[in-house]
Formats: structure tokens, C-alpha cells, sequence
């Protein structure tokens, strides 16, 4: 008998400075230390679920219950809307492909702190990972933190994981 896969749900973002499809460097630095220090070479015993959470009034995204497991399930959507978050999943499934990682990628609309919580009391991850930008008090109080505030509120374990200091931009609020 196999046994389930420990599954990994990864907040994703999109880059403040270069825009879509790129994503953010707390994004990236996540994903790439989930493969380096937890995945490694043991892929078949490990499921990724990316959420990226789009803030309403800022994309418009409407399908947000559509599931996208494969680098084809992205190919008809392509051709109606070219929606902006979807090309930033597009990015994690497909690493995730030629990896071979099974995965899932979604997208939902709200308060990313909140969504992000919720889609953990739905989802029931055993791990969520989540980038952090490394915001000083000074800073948090006027952009607050998702990272924080999914450490106190999430019900699973959560793995923070600061940006490299060589990749920091110079205003840390960007990302």
C-alpha cells in the first residue's frame, strides 16, 4: 500500500517589480528552498499546492475554482482571457513538471492573509510555506506582514522563509 504524499501548500505571489509572469522573490526563494531542503531528490512521496490570492478590484479574476494540475490544463485558458495570475502559476506547475512533482495550482480572490488561512482549514496541508520579505517593525506596521500573521493563525505548521540578502531590492517593501 502507498502512502499519501505529505502535501505542501505554497502562498505564491507575482514580482512588484518585474510584474507577471514573474514571481515574487519571496516567492521564488520558498519554492526553491521547498525542493532544496525538503523535497530534495524524494519527489514521489511529496505533493506542492500553490495558492496564489489575488486582491479584488486589482485583477478582476472570475474562475477561481478551476484546478490546474498540468502544463496543458493552461493551454484553453491561455486563449480566452490571458489572465494575469495565471501565467504566475503556470510558472510553479510547470518547474514542477519537469521536476516531476505532483502539484496543483489555484487562484482566489481576497485578503491574502485571510484567504491563505482559510484555504489551510480547507485544504488540510501538512506543511504551508510561505516567503517573507523580511520587513522591519517600522515597515510592518504600515504594510503588515502575511508571513506573521499565517505563523499565529494557520492550522497547520508554517515555514517561513526570508529572501536571500543579495536578493533584496532596495525599498524591502518591493518584492
Amino acid at each position: 500500500m502507498e502512502a499519501e504524499p505529505t502535501r505542501i501548500l505554497v502562498g505564491v505571489n507575482e514580482s512588484s517589480l518585474k510584474g507577471y509572469p514573474h514571481p515574487s522573490i519571496s516567492s521564488r526563494t520558498a519554492f526553491e528552498w521547498t525542493l532544496a531542503k525538503i523535497i530534495r531528490s524524494n519527489t514521489a512521496d511529496f505533493m506542492l499546492l500553490f495558492l496564489h490570492v489575488q486582491i479584488p478590484d486589482e485583477d478582476g479574476f472570475d474562475d477561481m475554482d478551476s484546478i490546474y494540475a498540468s502544463p496543458e490544463d493552461f493551454q484553453s485558458m491561455k486563449q480566452r482571457d490571458k489572465i494575469r495570475g495565471l501565467h504566475l502559476l503556470e510558472y510553479f506547475v510547470g518547474r514542477c513538471h519537469e521536476l516531476g512533482i505532483r502539484c496543483e495550482a489555484w487562484i482566489n480572490k481576497g485578503d491574502p492573509k485571510e484567504v491563505i488561512c482559510s484555504e489551510v482549514k480547507r485544504v488540510h496541508p501538512d506543511i504551508l510555506v510561505v516567503g517573507s520579505r523580511g520587513l522591519g517593525p517600522f515597515q510592518r506596521v504600515f504594510v503588515g506582514t502575511v508571513s506573521e500573521f499565517c505563523v499565529k493563525h494557520a492550522d497547520c505548521p508554517v515555514i517561513t522563509i526570508r529572501r536571500k540578502a543579495d536578493e533584496a531590492p532596495q525599498d524591502p517593501v518591493d518584492d
